[in-house]
């Protein structure tokens, strides 16, 4: 009867996490919290009865169930995607598709994708068709120590289990709501951080019955699953304390099955939800790369009913993937010695696979279509200098060091001041600052405008850090007295709820920013945002049609009073925004111009300096 119930539960969570991927549910990342309760439960269960019933734990047999479990869907699973995104995806992506494949092999992508700074809930426009692997490696660490560890507790009795399991879940969630704060994405993909939410479904097989007998507490497990899913969203910091809502939701449901309301043993046991459940790791395994792949081959985000296909496709997959490699094998009698050199055997040829798919990439590209014109990747990519000598401070930071370029004896001193979008003029500036003999101080920082508008947080993104860091840095600007300060800021973020409207958010932040500035600099430039493209462009143009990539858009220029303005558009834009521009690429990724294209635009920003009155 539970085992009924706790399939449904499963086909829940594998839908929601699909539906989030296809963005129709903002919360669905949710779903991947409510496998790990329903893991903890069901596995320390196993273990727990396994120890009553013999007295010992059969280490072989629990790690061969485990293997032959997980093993053969996800290795299919992660050939199959390799093999295709080889084909489809621009061969500029095989560098991190090797090398997403070889972390996804080695069992610790949940590790390397946090190294790597992927970030779960906010991807960038060719995510990795690996990134969903982490949750896989949480289980798997999970269940390599988690035996062992309550094989040692069971030797002093079962009360000491509970205590155990209660401290390493009080622990988890304690460390999960601190580095949700510190490091949001090691807290995101790291086991000590998730898990608690493995530990609350493992304390369950601990409560009696009874503590559960009230009939409204299934229909609260419900609420907190449908708040969760319907409210959070990618900007919701997690796991720490919000994971706390869909976690104990989940645990609620799981407890409470036994007088569960009619209608949700009807949504749970029908065919329907039972053959879902049935399929739903397959699903989960194949969700995310019938999503990507096609995206990033395509070079853009799907549409709606493109979206819908692929989930329709993932459906297909994961049935035949579950009717003849999941079950077939699951239930095959194999040699304990045979299942561990299987599972060696594909792991090596999984990082083999990994490499050989790494070394096949290049970075010189030639474009095809109308314009003919061959570049190297890597020079196009390059970010300015600041970047590399830590004058472009990131995330967590809120102080910019010493950051002066130029000739540092000058008279004058002109500040450069914002995000990376005033950070990728650098190299223009740095460009005029040696020609005319001025002191140039860079002081930007990642996604931390100069516009001072708040914005909520996001991921490693903490507005408490920015608005810091703005402080820090109009003081500094204060002190210096600069002939000149140079503001510009990326003009596309999301304001935070409670706005009238994205135009008052951002002229307010301007008015702000103009007023925190007032006596520093008689000259305070503003030089608006550059045009936004649609696609990654190198990508775009390593991939198809060149014409294809001409399709960056203007950005409008809304500019308070107070500023000397300067609008880029004219420089990089005619008719249309090209992507190469006098045989230069014009932009490095999808929002920030090139290193070269900065440089070549130095004349058109020196003459627009001294229309400002700057330079004689």
């Amino acid at each position: 009867m539970r085992v009924l119930q706790i399939q449904g539960l499963r086909a829940f969570a594998a839908i929601v996490v699909t539906l989030f991927h296809a963005r129709l549910v903002p919360g669905g990342f949710i779903g991947v919290d409510i496998f790990y309760v329903i893991s903890g439960y069901l596995i320390t269960g196993l273990i727990l009865r396994e120890i009553d019933a013999t007295g010992h734990l059969n280490l072989n047999a629990f790690y061969q169930r485990r293997i032959k479990r997980l093993l053969p869907t996800s290795v299919f699973v992660l050939f199959a995607t390799a093999l295709v995104g080889w084909f489809v995806l621009p061969v500029i992506t095989r560098d991190s598709l090797g090398r997403d494949l070889f972390a996804a092999s080695a069992y610790i992508s949940n590790y390397l994708f946090a190294w790597w700074q992927n970030d779960y809930q906010n991807l960038d426009a060719t995510p990795s068709p690996f990134i969903h692997y982490w949750s896989l490696a949480v289980e798997e660490q999970f269940y390599l120590v988690w035996p062992l560890f309550i094989l040692l507790l069971a030797r002093s009795g079962k009360k000491i289990v509970f205590i155990g399991i209660t401290l390493i879940t009080g622990l988890s969630l304690l460390l999960s709501i601190y580095q949700t704060q510190t490091s949001p994405i090691w807290a995101f993909y790291s086991l000590p951080t998730r898990a608690w939410e493995l530990g609350i479904g493992a304390l369950l097989l601990f409560i009696p019955n009874k503590v559960f007998g009230n009939k409204f507490l299934p229909w609260i497990g419900f609420i907190g699953i449908v708040i969760s899913s319907l409210y959070f969203d990618e900007k919701t910091a997690f796991p720490g304390v919000n994971a706390v809502l869909p976690v104990f939701a989940t645990a609620l449901l799981i407890a409470t099955i036994a007088i569960w309301p009619p209608i949700f043993n009807d949504l749970s046991n029908n065919r329907i939800s039972q053959w879902l459940g049935k399929i739903s790791y397959p699903l989960y395994l194949w969700h995310w790369p019938a999503l990507v792949l096609p995206s990033s081959a395509l070079g853009r985000p799907l549409r709606i009913r493109e979206r819908i296909a692929c989930i329709v496709l993932t459906v297909i997959l994961a049935h035949f993937t579950n009717k003849f490699i999941e079950e077939p094998l699951r239930h095959k009698k194999i040699a304990p010695k045979k299942i561990y050199m299987v599972a060696l055997a594909t792991t090596l040829v999984s990082l083999i696979m990994g490499v050989l798919i790494a070394t096949s990439a290049t970075s010189i590209i030639s474009t095809k279509g109308a314009t003919s014109y061959t570049f190297d990747l890597e020079k196009v990519m390059a970010k300015p200098t600041v970047y590399g000598d830590g004058c472009h401070v990131n995330y967590g930071e809120t102080k910019s060091g010493y950051c002066t370029y130029g000739k540092k004896a000058s008279p004058t001193t002109i500040v450069l001041y914002g995000d990376s979008h005033a950070a990728q003029w650098f190299p223009a500036l740095q460009t005029l600052a040696s020609e005319r003999g001025f002191t140039l101080i860079s002081l930007t920082k990642s996604a931390c405008p100069s516009v001072d508008s708040p914005r909520p947080d996001q991921g490693a993104f903490k507005n408490v850090h920015c608005e810091k860091w703005r402080e820090n840095s109009i003081a500094r600007i204060q002190e210096i007295q600069p002939a000149a300060v140079i503001v510009s800021s990326f003009q596309y973020f999301t304001p935070p709820h409670g706005y009238p409207n994205r135009a008052k958010w951002w002229s307010d932040g301007q008015q702000k920013l103009l007023h925190d500035l007032k006596g520093a600099s008689d000259k305070l430039i503003y030089l608006s945002d550059t045009p936004h493209p649609i696609r990654d462009i190198p990508s775009c143009l390593a991939s198809r049609n060149s014409d294809t990539c001409d399709s960056t858009e203007k950005s409008p220029v809304n500019i308070v009073q107070g500023f000397s303005i300067i609008d880029p558009t004219d420089w990089l834009c005619s008719r249309f925004c090209p992507a190469i521009i006098d045989g230069i690429v014009a932009y490095r990724d999808a929002s920030h111009i090139s290193v070269d294209m900065a440089r070549h635009l130095s004349r058109e920003l020196e003459q627009a300096l001294i229309r400002a009155g700057l330079f004689t």
